[in-house]
């Protein structure tokens, strides 16, 4: 997708691909097929690159030093990556410069999850894995101690966190150009199922003016502490007491900013594509009262042809993103795109057809 993005400005991308399947080597002109983990191979696929962007958060913090120490540009750069990277350092930082989090602390072992429990309102406590979690992994909701072993067993720090009873899960996107300059999209509702993005709903329905201006302004001054180029994700939670909290950070083009593509007069890959190579940033306000995304995740039913001859007949404004996945039960391999005057249509429009693509509705 930020292929896509770039394909109107002439941007030729070279791309490093874990494997010729992967979704972007099926489209990029010029794969690599590589470890992004070995730093050789970093470093030979960056020669000849004007600048290194992301689609994961995982490449080593010290490999990106390295290529910057090669004269390399990397955006965003390892010292705000970092950030997204690993989530101990995340809250700290996020604490010094009175970002709004939930109560949290590094934790030694399932005893010290029993004291940070008891240093608040008790259990139930929030444990994650501060690094490679994502989609609801690395992320335990314990209840006793006894039930503490697992985040453990891992070998890496563990974070506890106290489990904040909100309201619902927002998301404010933002870009940002490594001169400084910065465009915010509208601040969105993302559901969960299981742990996994289920729907966005842009803008977030009766999100009062005042918080979603709190909630931009909040992402925005983040990314400047942090010194964020490019997509910047900061998903929220709102508390029963008309707060928000800061939940996770992606430097990415991110899955709360999928409806971007169809429902924004520029999408966050199209900005995020100006960010990292230092062009004006375009326009983030929406085309329509209301935009609404809904994930397409693999079941049983791998004929999407058919599916989508019934959901393009049903819905001619419908638009369809798949990514090139081989169809597995609870895989995100696509998401569709609806947009309009009524919530509740363009709600039940975009649930339609996510429904009918996986197979879970078949008329």
């Amino acid at each position: 997708m930020t292929h896509e993005a770039g394909i109107p400005l002439g941007i030729r991308f070279k791309l490093l691909s874990d494997t010729p399947q992967d979704s972007a080597a099926q489209v990029a002109g010029e794969v690599v097929v590589g470890d992004y983990r070995d730093l050789e191979t970093l470093r030979a696929f960056a020669r000849g690159c004007d600048v290194i962007t992301f689609d994961h958060e995982h490449v080593p913090t010290e490999h990106l030093r390295a290529l910057e120490a090669d004269g390399i540009p990397v955006r965003p750069g390892p010292d705000a990556l970092v950030h997204a990277q690993d989530k101990g350092v995340m809250r700290a930082r996020l604490t010094e410069i009175g970002a709004p989090c939930p109560r949290h602390r590094l934790v030694a072992d399932p005893a010290d999850v029993t004291a940070f429990a008891a240093e608040g309102d008790g259990f139930p406590v929030v444990l994650k894995t501060v690094r490679g979690g994502y989609d609801g992994k690395g992320v335990w909701v314990v209840r006793s101690e006894a039930d503490a072993a697992e985040p453990f067993r891992a070998g890496v720090p563990v974070l506890a966190e106290v489990m904040v009873p909100f309201r619902r899960e927002l998301a404010a996107n933002i870009v940002r150009s490594p001169h400084g300059q910065a465009v915010a999209y509208p601040v969105v509702e993302s559901r969960q199922v299981d742990g996994v993005c289920d729907t966005v709903i842009a803008p977030a329905p009766g999100l009062s003016e005042e918080l979603s201006g709190q909630a931009q302004e909040l992402a925005l001054r983040i990314a400047d502490e942090l010194g964020v180029v490019g997509h910047l994700a900061v998903e929220l939670f709102e508390t029963e007491d008309g707060r928000v909290l800061v939940n996770e950070l992606a430097m990415r083009p991110h899955n709360s900013g999928h409806w971007t593509m169809d429902g924004a007069v520029t999408s966050q890959f199209a900005n995020h594509v100006r960010a990292v190579l230092d062009l004006p940033l375009g326009d983030p306000r929406p085309r329509a009262p209301w935009t609404v995304m809904c994930n397409v995740l693999g079941g049983d039913y791998p004929d999407m042809y058919a599916a989508y001859l019934h959901c393009m007949a049903r819905d001619p404004q419908l638009k369809i993103h798949m990514y090139g996945k081989d169809v597995k039960p609870g895989r995100k391999v696509g998401h569709v795109n609806t947009y309009g005057d009524d919530l509740d249509a363009v709600l039940e429009r975009a649930r339609h057809a996510a429904g009918y693509l996986r197979g879970t509705i078949t008329e």
